[in-house]
């Protein structure tokens, strides 16, 4: 009997994770689906080009994943059961194996069973409860958001004032595409900090530099209380102007594990080891935003890509390392860089410590766009090549304890 492997959700991390344990493990010995509820990939760090404007080039599952044994079941994740190892879902398009779609699903609830559960649900956008804010701001954490912000922003007359709130990388990156996009818009950014007050002092200076240069304005030490349809109000009273307000202060995870027995965070992430294996439960994996995971300094990793991909790797390695009886990976999760577009034409690249702090080394320009480019570029091909070197493809142990007994839990 095959050994059933589920992955919930088909972002950066469980799109690698999936093709990754394709590579690892003998096709004979395991059954894996990718539980998705959208066709094609999409490339989350680009959201901020779409909205401006740009169109982003199609990746669907059905080409990425050919030939390899993942089977791409979509549908939307409604529940899991850790304890009877289920997963409830509701058919979306059906589903595809090798490139071959099954019709007449659509809607169909389900029940899915699994031996092994990698939860890669990730994250959305997280409005902080501020007044107004879902029903009038738009968000870039996804692709239909940034769809609805695209078209918002083309039925601006020149002139109208956008506000992009928080002073994160999503939102320096949305408020100077969307500037050098439009720069016939009043673009300004509010921030709780001051503008990059995390970057070196050389990354801070050309930060502010570029925004200088697109115009955008910047209110600093600002808290946006609430959002309003043409403005919003900041914590000392005052209303600034927005005919469109973009909202990025931060991510909010996907409520389903919260509902389980899993043990999660306050926040609702799930714990897990450093081989991202649920603390509670040994048959469940945890990986990118979804997860709860320590990195340098023991220290929270942080919600990103960046994050994201090596805790992928590190799962798909060790449910392997479990189920063929090989030896568990002990790859340090660490940073070296952050890596912002500002526009097609800027970028800022700030070098940073393995916890994430920055040092005084930065790259800057165009140099620092095409780096970033690059960066996109390479993150999207590694979905589609999660294991580039050959492999041979490792027989799993039948041994029935082998995959969660204590015996190989990581010292």
């Amino acid at each position: 009997m095959q050994h059933r492997i589920i992955v919930l959700g088909a972002g950066y991390t469980g799109a690698i994770a999936a093709g990754r344990l394709a590579r690892r493990l003998h096709r004979e010995d395991v059954a894996i689906t990718l539980v998705n509820a959208e066709p094609d990939f999409v490339e989350r760090v680009r959201m901020h080009q779409l909205a401006a404007g740009q169109d982003l080039r199609p990746r669907p599952f059905s080409e990425m994943f050919a030939g390899t044994g993942v089977a791409l079941k979509l549908a939307r994740v409604t529940g899991v059961d850790v304890d009877r190892k289920t997963v409830a879902v509701t058919d979306a398009n059906g589903t595809v194996a090798n490139g071959t779609v099954a019709n007449g699903t659509e809607g169909r609830e389900e029940e899915l069973s699994y031996d092994t559960l990698v939860y890669a649900l990730g994250s959305a956008w997280n409005d902080q409860g501020v007044p107004g804010t879902a029903e009038h701001a738009h968000e870039i954490a996804s692709r239909p958001g940034a769809l609805r912000l695209r078209e918002r922003l083309a039925r601006l007359d020149a002139g109208q004032p956008v506000v992009v709130v928080g002073g994160g990388l999503t939102g320096l990156e949305a408020a100077t595409e969307i500037a050098e996009t439009r720069p016939d818009l009043d673009v300004a950014l509010a921030a709780r900090g001051g503008l990059g007050d995390w970057l070196s002092p050389k990354g801070g200076g050309h930060l502010r530099k570029v925004f200088d240069k697109l115009g955008i304005t910047a209110h600093e030490h600002t808290a946006v209380t609430a959002v309003e349809p043409d403005h919003v109000l900041t914590a000392d009273g005052t209303s600034i102007p927005s005919a469109v307000t973009v909202w990025t202060t931060g991510f909010a995870v996907h409520p389903i594990a919260r509902a389980t027995t899993l043990e999660v965070t306050d926040t609702g992430q799930i714990v897990v080891d450093g081989t991202m294996r649920s603390v509670s439960h040994p048959d469940v994996y945890a990986i990118g935003d979804a997860a709860m995971a320590m990195g340098p300094g023991d220290k929270p990793l942080r919600m990103s890509c960046a994050t994201g991909t090596p805790m992928a790797w590190q799962a798909a390695d060790a449910i392997a390392a479990r189920l063929t009886g090989g030896k568990l990976p002990n790859m340090p999760l660490r940073y070296f860089n952050q890596c912002i577009s500002l526009g097609r034409k800027e970028g800022l690249i700030q070098y940073v410590t393995a916890d994430d702090r920055a040092v005084r080394a930065a790259l800057t320009g165009r140099l620092a766009a095409v780096y970033k480019e690059l960066i996109c570029k390479g993150a999207a091909w590694g979905v589609a090549n999660p294991l580039p070197l050959p492999t041979r493809r490792r027989r799993i142990v039948r041994e029935p304890a082998l995959a969660g007994s204590a015996a190989n839990a990581p010292a």
